[in-house]
């Protein structure tokens, strides 16, 4: 928005045309970093003590900790679709629920 008669040139040119704007916050999504310590080490852990395969066991936990109720039946949100904090909660539900199952999963600082 800091050019704006570039800006307003450009609708003039659309005018008549169906055309959508979308403006929001830019989110990052989680890290590279994030996903191999979620998939290297959070999960096969838990799956190996629950007895799943490691894709099991990630739907499993996405259905424990990321549901969403904003329709008739509940529907389930994508690792994918998570910014940084928001996976790094993720991250930490997944490893309260493991100690409360007596599995010990290191910190991301914890691994080498």
């Amino acid at each position: 928005m800091e050019r704006r008669e570039d800006f307003a040139a450009l609708i003039q040119r659309l005018d008549g045309k169906d055309v959508e704007l979308i403006l929001r916050k830019h989110r990052r999504s989680r890290s590279r970093n994030q996903n191999a310590y979620y998939w290297g080490v959070v999960i096969p852990l838990i799956a190996e003590h629950c007895g799943y395969m490691d894709e099991e066991m990630h739907e499993a936990l996405k259905w424990r900790f990321l549901q969403k109720h904003d329709g008739p039946l509940p529907t389930v949100r994508s690792t994918t679709d998570l910014d940084t904090a928001e996976f790094t909660e993720y991250i930490e539900q997944c490893r309260i629920l493991g100690a409360e199952m007596g599995v010990v999963i290191p910190g991301p600082g914890e691994v080498a």
